[in-house]
This record gives structure tokens, C-alpha cells and sequence, in this order.
């Protein structure tokens, strides 16, 4: 898969963007978005962010899961206790493959068409105060799923694949609580720091 992953502040701005792929099942970690996912991705992401408005007066669960999808790309949000948005678009591919998109006559995958939501509704997310021993036996199952035909590569939509997505955004948010601590920085301004995208790619490709 390729993700685009976008952190917004509570005035709907963007305040950190970066892209990755996968690095599972022989991924090389290299996002391959062609240029018109590129120019979609930030309209699809602000889209999301109404269905987030709504979410959050339904839980007390910052990982909010898989809330949106436009054709195949699917978009899953974390919500900080400042109310600051963490979105990951996640696209799935073939890993290695060409980004060129395919002709109209092809049938291989196409990432657009008619517009549908995934807003479920109801939502029911696992708690965030999970002891030691159940992330151990998280990244055990990531583990040994991600080489399989249903793993997280191929596989929005699959448990694995959601936990997965659990577990980066809270690496992230880690990450993220030091860099807006800084005496420069804070949650309204954009995080600048490299050190900081660096632990971004490094849970990309930890978890992802």
C-alpha cells in the first residue's frame, strides 16, 4: 500500500504531511501514488474531517479506526486530546509496482470512482490502556500475518491491518507530544522537525 499521512490542527490546517509505502510482503517502503491521487489525496483528507466532528461526541477512544473511503483509498484518523487530527490515507497496491495508472481499458485496479463513505454509524474501538502483554501480542499476530495473502500489504479493510494502523498512531503521538512541547513549536504550528519525520517513516515501517 502507499499512505499519505497528515496531521491537522484544530483549525483545519495542516501542520505535517509526509508519503510512504509499504514494507511488507517485499515492499520497498516508496510511495507510488500517481500525480493525480497526489492532487486528490489533501481534498480527500479534508473531506474526512467532518466525519470526525461527528465521531468524536460518540467515544472516548482516540483511535477513531477506518471512517472514510473514496473508491479504494481508505482514510483512518486518531484524535488527540487537544483535538488535534492524525489521517492516513492508505491506497492498496501490488508492492513494486509501476505508478503509472493503467488504461481505461484495462481491468486492473483503478483507484476512483463514484464517491462512497464509510461513516459506520456506530463505532466500537478497542481500549487505548491495553497492558504490555496485549501490544506484545499484537505485534506476535502482526507479525505473523503480515506475510500471508490477507495481510496488511493487500488488506485495508482486515483486523490485522487495524491494529496496525493503532499501533503507528500511537507511536506517532508519542513522537508528536515531544516535538509540540518545545518551546518553538506547539500544536497550532507546523512540526518542522526532521528528527521528528523521521520517527513518522521509522513507525511506517515498523508497523506498515
Amino acid at each position: 500500500m502507499s499512505y499519505y499521512f497528515c496531521i491537522v490542527n484544530t483549525r483545519d490546517q495542516p501542520t505535517f504531511e509526509t508519503e510512504f509505502g509499504t514494507s511488507k510482503q517485499g515492499g520497498d517502503g516508496i510511495p507510488r501514488f500517481t500525480q493525480e491521487a497526489r492532487n486528490l489525496n489533501p481534498f480527500l483528507m479534508h473531506a474526512s474531517l467532518d466525519y470526525i466532528d461527528e465521531l468524536q461526541w460518540h467515544t472516548n477512544q482516540m483511535y477513531l479506526k477506518r471512517i472514510d473511503h473514496f473508491s479504494s483509498s481508505h482514510i483512518s484518523a486518531f484524535l488527540t486530546p487537544t483535538s488535534t487530527r492524525f489521517l492516513l490515507l492508505h491506497l492498496p497496491h501490488p508492492p513494486n509496482t509501476d505508478p503509472t495508472p493503467p488504461p481505461k481499458s484495462s481491468t486492473s485496479f483503478s483507484p476512483y470512482g463514484p464517491y462512497t463513505n464509510a461513516f459506520p454509524g456506530t463505532l466500537t474501538t478497542p481500549s487505548l490502556s491495553s497492558s504490555s502483554t496485549t501490544t506484545s501480542s499484537s505485534r506476535s499476530s502482526l507479525a505473523s500475518v503480515s506475510g500471508g495473502s490477507g495481510g496488511i500489504a493487500n488488506n485495508p479493510t482486515s483486523p490485522q491491518t487495524e491494529e496496525a494502523i493503532r499501533l503507528f498512531f500511537m507511536e506517532v503521538f508519542e513522537a508528536w507530544v515531544k516535538a509540540v512541547m518545545s518551546p518553538f513549536g506547539g500544536p497550532q504550528v507546523g512540526v518542522q522537525s526532521p528528527v521528528f519525520k523521521g520517527r513518522v517513516l521509522a513507525a511506517g515501517k515498523k508497523y506498515l
